[in-house]
């Protein structure tokens, strides 16, 4: 694993338009579909989704894109609906991914009874990036994660979180930092990634100043063509196939204006070390603090598994254990339906 990868919790390196719009908590769930006259939330109409042979609902299930002010920034949020909803399902995902991804998971989950939200975390896919002389770090997500929660799930509402890779370490920390907001957790391989010794922290300052200084300079990263763009994403993700990765470059990168070259959707600094060491023992003092039901879901062998993992699982106060063999790390790509059963009978047995 890279450095860069490592530091994010994710062992893989894999615009639309937005408008700011004002509206209360207690507008939100009637505004859905609707650009409301007042608060926090604002949508942009229904899409419809893609058809895949690896949906577990048919295609013509619509995905709903909001657009929210979190953390000081405007995220783009899917939202897969539920006719009678039970509860909210906030799907985080991992490293150089995005929300778009969960399309092969989130409408069994909305067929099941959750209302499905799914963020682009800051600075991936169609989410916002920080401005000049920012970084990402993990409190940021936290904030971020908080926010949107605020903005959509009022308060004693059910909310389950679900974490994949980068994305199960953020909601650890944010299931930790309010346990009382959460009713279950699931974290797919999201124990985060290899500890840093603080030893290590001033020699990663100086790599992330040389690493941000050359993305400053260098920018996005071009490829030529979108057959390019292609074979890269297959050799970052050997083990998925490649009729799933065709469909998931669209998600992860955009053409630039020729028509024809493609970039990462990613900003370029996410491609830097962060300069502050992961610190296993910290992230395992978020899992201890929470209150409710706990799933970490492995993708076997192939997947992506921290030597300390048995130890900072053990944090959890209350956890179950499930496995998709030969899934590998990217679960909610290779074997979503699967994936998505052991969702639905976690999060909703207690709904």
């Amino acid at each position: 694993m890279s450095s860069r990868a490592s530091e994010r919790g994710d062992p893989f390196i894999v615009a639309r338009s937005r408008r700011r719009c004002k509206e209360t908590p207690a507008r939100l769930a009637s505004s859905v579909g609707t650009q409301a006259s007042t608060g926090f939330l604002c949508s942009i109409g229904p899409l419809p989704m893609q058809s895949s042979s690896y949906d577990p609902l048919p295609a013509s299930a619509a995905v709903r894109t909001h657009t929210v002010e979190a953390g000081g920034l405007v995220h783009h949020v899917l939202e897969w609906p539920a006719q009678s909803p039970v509860a909210t399902a906030l799907l985080l995902h991992g490293y150089m991914d995005a929300a778009a991804t969960w399309e092969l998971v989130a409408p069994a989950l909305a067929a099941g009874g959750l209302r499905v939200l799914a963020p682009d975390l800051r600075g991936f896919g169609d989410g916002p990036r920080v401005g000049a002389g920012g970084y990402y770090h993990f409190p940021d997500y936290i904030l971020d994660i908080s926010d949107l929660v605020e903005a959509f799930v009022p308060e004693g509402a059910p909310l389950m979180v679900v974490g994949h890779s980068m994305g199960g370490s953020i909601a650890t920390m944010y299931t930790g930092t309010f346990p009382e907001r959460v009713a279950r957790l699931a974290i797919l391989e999201g124990a985060g990634p290899p500890n840093s010794p603080p030893s290590t922290a001033p020699d990663r300052a100086r790599r992330w100043i040389e690493q941000v200084r050359v993305a400053r300079a260098r920018g996005a990263r071009v490829m030529p063509s979108r057959d390019d763009a292609q074979r890269r994403l297959f050799l970052n993700h050997p083990t998925v196939p490649h009729d799933v990765l065709r469909r998931r470059l669209d998600d992860l990168a955009r053409v630039l204006p020729d028509g024809h070259a493609m970039a990462w959707k990613a900003d370029p600094l996410h491609g830097t070390t962060s300069p502050a060491p992961f610190l296993a023992e910290a992230w395992m003092a978020f899992a201890s603090r929470a209150k409710c039901p706990v799933l970490s879901v492995s993708g076997g062998p192939k997947g992506w598994h921290p030597p300390d993992e048995e130890t900072r699982l053990g944090a959890f106060p209350a956890l179950e254990r499930a496995e998709i063999p030969d899934a590998g790390h990217m679960m909610h790509w290779t074997r979503p339906e699967e994936l998505a059963r052991i969702l639905v009978e976690f999060l909703m047995r207690t709904a």
